[in-house]
């Protein structure tokens, strides 16, 4: 157990700040930011903001007592209001490429970083408030975020770390006491909305992005100078900065990144928006906007309104999506180590790495023993078949699976009897379940050779199959009830996801299909960019 601390106890380090070329600008208007990692920007006080809700966990990792966390204190800190007198505020400037085009300079528009705290066992995290106020890289923004948006991260970044998707983390998150206009679909129909802020906590919150943009503006050196700060810091058993040790460092870069998107396959997790600015140097999860929970298996989802057409981010699609965005990197870092061979073997080393974590990934989902190259290859593309061909709960589908036990099994009918609590529709079209029923029988001869008995099939297969994940709607009541005045929901559910694969008496509902209400819902079904 790390050291308990005090907010005023808490150590900064400041490194980013401290170590990296800071603007030289000192005013808060949207402009252009030259040769400069950071501007220096304080966040907005908002005196009447009020605690929403809170990770007892993550302040224990600060080293904070969580205590302090229900303090007038902690609100006063945390909503920006008064800050701590060790951090060093600024907001970072980075570009990126958003929907597969150059966007130019972007940054910290509605971000800002408060420093960094170094715990008593030597980890460093950033903190960082969302919606704290506007940045010089707000561009026409507010700076701003509203409630809805703010309780989806806050819960959703929790609880991809109890389901073991490498993730950004949040300590708090605080009503500004405040309304923010917004015009959620972008029709022209805003509404005043309560504003929230959400303190983010990550090692760093360094993107592809922040590469991007000096390497585009020929500020070379200044790449350079970021890459060597972040191997100092992040990756140091890499060693001192070098054109080899450079091509270690990308390709970490793209080994954590591959490890990140088998989770997300894993779990069902649809990002919905990976721009390369939203794309964490770590291979966190970074970056909560517009994302979504796969409930009907459907490969070609996107939850982003913004994406509807074109499908860029689809939750198929994502695998290929993070290779184009670690290419974007390499493209980026070349100046620096000119060796295009070296940067080429790690984007295929991606995809070998990937490849091999999706099938172990699936292998363990099933319950296999050992993935068999001449058998389970074929049984695993005609079960991502089938779940396409029927409208599955993806998440249903596997917890109801490890339910079969091979000696009961008597005929095709009943193995379908067990996984029809996880179709949307009663009725099955005959082909359909003809081709699931095929499966199932193959899948049971598949299981007999291991020879693995149910009960270690079963705890294998439940300890990686989540029986509770954020649900799209289940969010969206969370956020309706929040809206009316009451937290309640928020806090039953940030308690059921800290135990994501475990069945907790009493919380039936947190488990169910998507009901039909919510197929099309606002919230519920897909979101737009706007927060």
């Amino acid at each position: 157990m790390s050291a308990i601390y005090s907010l005023d106890a808490l150590k900064f380090d400041n490194s980013f700040y401290n170590k990296l070329p800071a603007d030289p600008v000192i005013n808060n208007n949207s402009r252009h930011v030259d040769a400069a990692c950071y501007s220096k920007v304080a966040p907005m006080p908002f005196p009447k903001a009020s605690l929403v809700a809170y990770s007892r966990e993550m302040a224990h990792e600060l080293g904070l007592n969580p205590m302090e966390c229900m303090t007038q204190r902690f609100t006063e800190v945390f909503s920006g209001t008064k800050p701590l007198s060790d951090m060093q505020t600024f907001a970072a400037c980075y570009g990126g490429h958003q929907f597969g085009n150059w966007a130019g300079q972007l940054g910290d528009g509605r971000a800002i970083n408060l420093g960094e705290v170094v715990n008593s066992k030597g980890q460093r995290w950033a903190l960082q408030l969302k919606g704290s106020g506007p940045t010089p890289y707000s561009r026409h923004a507010d700076g701003f975020a509203v409630l809805r948006s703010s309780i989806r991260e806050f819960l959703c970044s929790e609880a991809m770390h109890y389901l073991r998707v490498p993730t950004t983390r949040a300590l708090s998150l605080l009503n500004t006491g405040t309304q923010v206009e917004r015009d959620m679909f972008y029709n022209g129909q805003s509404k005043m909305e309560p504003g929230a802020i959400v303190c983010r906590a990550a090692p760093t919150f360094i993107r592809f992005g922040n590469f991007e943009l000096f390497t585009s503006r020929n500020q070379i050196d200044i790449t350079k100078q970021l890459a060597d700060y972040t191997i100092e810091y992040f990756f140091p058993h890499l060693g001192k900065p070098s054109k080899e040790v450079y091509l270690q460092w990308f390709n970490e870069i793209c080994l954590s990144t591959a490890r990140m998107i088998t989770e997300w396959m894993r779990v069902g997790f649809v990002h919905g928006v990976m721009n390369t600015d939203n794309m964490s140097i770590l291979g966190l999860t970074i970056d909560y906007g517009p994302y979504g929970w796969l409930e009907d298996y459907d490969p070609q989802w996107t939850p982003n309104t913004t994406d509807a057409g074109g499908r860029r981010y689809a939750f198929g699609k994502q695998p290929e999506i993070a290779l184009w965005n670690l290419l974007q990197l390499a493209n980026a870092i070349y100046p620096i180590v000119e060796e295009s061979k070296g940067l080429e073997n790690a984007l295929e080393n991606f995809k070998k790495v990937y490849d091999i974590a999706w099938r172990d990934m699936m292998t363990s989902k099933l319950g296999l023993l050992n993935f068999e190259p001449e058998t389970d290859e074929v049984l695993f593309q005609d079960l991502v078949r089938n779940l396409k061909n029927t409208e599955t709960d993806m998440t249903l589908f596997y917890r109801h699976l490890c339910n079969l036990e091979i000696k009961k099994v008597t005929d095709a009918d009943q193995l379908l009897t067990i996984t029809q609590p996880a179709f949307y529709n009663e009725d099955i079209e005959p082909e359909a379940a003809d081709e699931i029923k095929t499966w199932l029988l193959q899948y049971v001869e598949r299981l007999k050779k291991d020879g693995k008995s149910d009960k270690d099939r079963r705890q294998q297969m439940n300890a990686v199959n989540p029986l509770y994940v954020l649900r799209n709607y289940l969010a969206q009541e969370a956020i309706e009830q929040a809206e009316a005045g009451s937290y309640t929901m928020i806090h039953e559910l940030q308690e059921v996801l800290k135990n994501p694969y475990e069945e907790q008496v009493g919380k039936d509902r947190y488990a169910k299909k998507r009901p039909e209400w919510a197929k099309q819902k606002a919230g519920a079904s897909m979101l737009s960019c706007s927060s």
